[in-house]
């Protein structure tokens, strides 16, 4: 029995970096597509607001199985259309972390633009009045106050984001999720095994919970000052 909760234990740090690679991904996406929807290029804007509405409507399994099952026919069919008799199969780490990223980079994309348009735009005009350049107006000025506004509904896209890497485990991923299911199957004991797994995300998004608890503590400091004087 020890043995099997090992082995779960191992597949959880799959699952952590299934989570943490697919958060790299969404942040990035959601930033530029945040960016994009705020420009003045009306292509931009359009292509940016498909992405995230047509993102957001497709369920995370359903993209995913199409990413693993038919991204694999399709890059063999093209292998074939050019000659070639090499079979290539999609890494369902490759697969589950491409999903997981898009989608809620799509979901990131409006946390991150609601927060750029919390922030008044007196404040960015001001500072370049007195010759701060973009950089430094982005950095000091708009970083850190989106940072703030935004950790509301990160925080809750990144919980939502760590139980969703379970869905790994039906692409074949060998992720706790999977290796609990195994488990289950061997000795025929589901519950033992999936309240085990269950337990360990609950760990996971403590922690999260705990961390961003500090984050949003560093960047609402001077705000709570401001408050209580």
């Amino acid at each position: 029995m020890s043995g099997y909760y090992f082995s779960i234990l191992q597949g959880s740090l799959i699952s952590a970096a299934v989570a943490l690679t697919s958060l790299a991904i969404a942040v990035a996406l959601g930033l530029l597509t945040a960016a994009a929807r705020l420009s003045k290029n009306r292509t931009s804007v359009y292509l940016a607001t498909a992405y995230a509405t047509v993102m957001r409507g497709i369920p995370e399994l359903v993209l995913m199985l199409l990413v693993f099952y038919g991204g694999t026919m399709g890059l063999n069919q093209l292998l074939r259309m050019l000659g070639s008799s090499t079979s290539v199969d999609i890494n369902p780490f490759f697969a589950g972390v491409l999903t997981l990223g898009v989608i809620y980079g799509a979901y990131m994309s409006e946390t991150f633009r609601g927060a750029i348009l919390a922030i008044p735009a007196g404040q960015a005009e001001a500072a370049q009045a007195f010759g701060m350049s973009r950089r430094q107006i982005f950095f000091r000025i708009i970083l850190p106050q989106m940072v703030r506004y935004a950790l509301p509904g990160f925080s809750n896209n990144w919980l939502v984001l760590i139980k969703a890497t379970a869905l790994v485990s039906l692409i074949g991923l060998h992720d706790m999720t999977y290796l609990a299911k195994q488990a289950s199957a061997a000795t025929r004991q589901p519950f033992v095994f999936l309240l085990f797994t269950g337990l360990l995300f609950l760990v996971f998004t403590s922690l999260s919970l705990w961390g961003l608890r500090k984050l949003n503590d560093k960047y609402s400091l001077g705000t709570r000052q401001v408050v209580l004087l």
